[in-house]
């Protein structure tokens, strides 16, 4: 999996980011959707109505790059 650098950042899209405004978890493939399921939790500094948002962006983006999520809610992650 390549990592991005701060430029690769820079020219992303804010819609291929689970949190836009906060420019974090990019889900621009499939790769980086499973990351951003995978890292969900560990994102510092969001409300819970970020995450609700960044959970849909999330599912969104899952069902265009065909990656099946089990969890119905972000709440859900870790639970199983």
């Amino acid at each position: 999996m390549s990592k991005l650098d701060q430029a690769d950042r820079d020219h992303l899209d804010k819609r291929r980011f689970a949190f836009p405004k906060q420019r974090k978890e990019p889900i621009e493939n499939a790769s980086h959707v499973r990351n951003a399921i995978a890292r969900f939790n560990q994102v510092k500094g969001v409300t819970d109505d970020e995450r609700d948002d960044a959970w849909s962006h999330i599912l969104k983006a899952a069902k265009e790059f065909g990656v099946e999520v089990n969890e119905k809610s972000w709440r859900e992650i870790g639970k199983s």
